[in-house]
């Protein structure tokens, strides 16, 4: 299995597309195998807000803005997903926080990664573990 047709990137409502996905790709799958997952197959969507606030109100009863919604259709340790990201929002948060775009949407692919293979955010403990994680995968991405 080629790693390049296991994950795949598009683009919904939103002119945004990823350059030179190769790097990220590769990245991607070191993540899954260092977290002892296989890669299955993972759709990147990028959209707009509007786009991913109509589906959290669809499939989540959610009536919020937010950067990403991972469908997780993971079967025992494969990974199997599609990961909607708001670039509206990615760049809205890279302001934010004073980042790099980049730097932000990084951090948005691999947080995908990590609910699939078991990380939550719901508490603060959660959130400290997710980020250290985050800030962990991203840190190999630069090297």
């Amino acid at each position: 299995m080629s790693l390049s047709s296991s994950i795949s990137f598009y683009s919904e409502d939103t002119s945004f597309e990823l350059k030179n996905t190769a790097p990220t790709i590769d990245w991607i799958h070191k993540t899954i195998l260092s977290e002892n997952k296989v890669l299955g197959e993972i759709s990147y969507i990028f959209c707009s807000d509007d786009f991913l606030h109509k589906i959290n109100l669809e499939h989540l009863d959610h009536d919020t803005y937010t950067d990403i919604i991972t469908f997780n259709y993971c079967e025992k340790d494969i990974l199997n997903s599609d990961i909607f990201i708001s670039i509206d929002r990615v760049k809205e948060n890279a302001k934010t926080y004073n980042v790099d775009f980049i730097n932000e949407l990084h951090r948005v692919i691999v947080h995908g990664v990590l609910h699939l293979v078991g990380y939550n955010d719901k508490t603060d403990e959660q959130q400290e573990e997710m980020t250290a994680k985050e800030d962990f995968y991203l840190s190999l991405l630069k090297n």
